[in-house]
């Protein structure tokens, strides 16, 4: 009988990090939450998962991170009334502020547990279910055109029904030592029927140049396959997806890696890809209206 496809309801976002290589600023202010001009980081990764048809939003979060909740709650009505007195030139905040709490449903979770990537999944196991879903970070993205980065995941997803690797070509030598990178057959341009995986392989040890970041589409076998590596940890050992995803292959099941067609990677998790991208995005920004490209050009450096 032909398994039934499930739709891809769900996603999961990472944000309990301390942000430590942009202290002290974050001390204050969670990563997620830096502007790129007028938005923050979070916001554009989940305003493209809305957009690719994604309903329900879990956030993973600690203790310092309670601005991220109220950035997606209702505005206060002090902040409302002020943009009321505003007149018609502060209407459109107004919209935009309220629109920000209607996006979806916003579900937080404490994380608890060892550190790395894959304590998240775990935390968030009795919201997700028996779905597959999307796990995707806070503090990098990849804008894509004509289709979003997510939606081509879940097309993948909806071809091959298995868990998908959102991957981009690496282009700089140095892209080799940053990322994990997939091997296997290479079923058609940019789509490989994953065999392993190699973290930070080098260039010449390299399986291919397809690096796997930013997001992904995870079907919910991966909360067994975590048990399974959270018992293999040795004491204060950081639990990674990726050693799930490795007993996922040695056990036959199917993953696989696929590029983001059209899409250029943002890495806002330093300070130089940080200001890279804040500069790149203003430069586009319609408010800006090419005074920040004229200021740009007119500085003597």
């Amino acid at each position: 009988m032909e398994e039934r496809m499930q739709k891809i309801r769900k996603a999961v976002i990472p944000a309990a990090g301390f942000g430590t290589r942009f202290l002290p600023q974050t001390k204050a202010m969670p990563k997620e939450m830096l502007p790129i001009v007028d938005k923050p980081v979070i916001q554009y990764v989940v305003e493209e998962l809305i957009e690719a048809g994604i309903e329900e939003i879990v956030i993973v979060t600690g203790y310092h991170k309670r601005t991220i909740e109220d950035h997606f709650d209702r505005p206060s009505m002090e902040l409302i009334e002020n943009l009321r007195m505003g007149g018609p030139k502060k209407l459109p905040l107004l919209q935009e502020i309220e629109r920000i709490s209607e996006m979806a449903n916003f579900i937080y979770v404490r994380q608890k547990g060892p550190y790395g990537n894959g304590t998240p999944l775990l935390n968030v196991r009795n919201v997700i279910g028996d779905e597959p879903f999307i796990y995707t970070f806070s503090d990098d993205f990849i804008k894509a055109a004509p289709k979003s980065r997510f939606k081509q995941l879940i097309e993948t997803y909806n071809e091959f029904k298995c868990s998908i690797l959102g991957s981009i070509r690496a282009v700089k030598d140095e892209d080799y030592d940053r990322y994990g990178f997939a091997g296997g057959k290479e079923l058609r341009d940019g789509v490989i029927d994953v065999k392993r995986i190699v973290e930070k392989p080098g260039k010449a040890s390299a399986p291919s140049d397809l690096a796997n970041v930013s997001g992904y589409v995870f079907t919910p076998d991966i909360f067994e396959y975590l048990d399974r590596a959270r018992l293999n940890l040795d004491e204060g050992a950081e639990l990674y997806y990726n050693d799930a995803l490795k007993l996922m292959l040695g056990d036959k099941k199917r993953v696989i890696a696929a590029e983001i067609k059209g899409g250029k990677y943002y890495d806002t998790g330093n300070k130089l890809e940080y200001l890279k991208t804040v500069v790149e995005f203003a430069l586009a920004h319609k408010d800006l209206n090419g005074t920040f490209r004229e200021y740009l050009k007119g500085l003597n450096l």
